[in-house]
């Protein structure tokens, strides 16, 4: 009952953190060109399905502060569209930068996103290392239910999402983020062959600003060097 009471809890934190999250960036009138300035390690934001990229703001910020240039790719929008054509637009958007060892740091269906393109869309080994926080690799059962297509699609039963998963090759070059908790997927985030990496805290969402997830992602990304 203790359980069930404080997951309920952290439920309810975690759509508070999105709400806020969703309306700062209805609001967000920064351009993400002032983000890709430094000498560290170049890193790409992926966020997740309905998010743009000022949701992520919080790791950007951090990302920058240590001297990292950060990209994102603003033709994905509200990242609605099938992992497969969000990757390509990915893929075309690192061949028009011409960027190489970089990092995708990702929340959620960015992870899937990123693994796609890892696996399959990128033959010049541009991507060195992915951190995934929140991402379903095995899917959710919940997804089933739900009526918009961009959100079925994270059914553990896609067979392009089950296709994914059972692709391991570039495994070992992923670090999985993931809470005690998540609403959105009770199968959880632990990626075999990955460095998983579990969060003592509750939810889909707020994840993203708990500190230890920024300095997990920190020394995630300085271990690319």
């Amino acid at each position: 009952m203790r359980d069930a009471l404080h997951n309920a809890g952290s439920w309810l934190l975690d759509y508070g953190y999105a709400l806020i999250w969703q309306a700062r960036t209805v609001l967000s009138r920064t351009d993400p060109a002032e983000f890709g300035t430094g000498t560290a390690v170049p890193v790409l934001i992926l966020p997740g399905v309905y998010e743009r990229w000022p949701f992520m703001r919080p790791l950007i910020e951090l990302l920058h502060e240590h001297g990292h240039p950060v990209h994102v790719v603003t033709p994905l929008g509200t990242n609605r569209r099938p992992v497969a054509a969000s990757a390509t637009i990915v893929a075309d958007y690192l061949q028009s930068q011409n960027l190489h060892n970089v990092v995708i740091v990702a929340h959620s269906k960015g992870g899937l996103i990123g693994k796609y393109l890892m696996t399959q869309l990128d033959p010049d080994a541009r991507i060195t290392r992915l951190v995934a926080i929140s991402t379903p690799f095995s899917g959710s059962r919940y997804a089933r239910y739900l009526l918009m297509p961009s959100l079925r699609a994270f059914s553990g039963t896609n067979p392009h999402l089950a296709a994914l998963a059972a692709d391991k090759r570039l495994n070992a070059q992923v670090v999985s983020i993931f809470g005690r908790f998540d609403p959105h997927i009770p199968e959880g985030s632990i990626l075999p062959g990955a460095e998983n990496v579990l969060i003592d805290t509750g939810g889909h969402f707020r994840i993203l600003g708990h500190p230890e997830t920024h300095r997990q992602v920190l020394a995630a990304v300085a271990r690319a060097n």
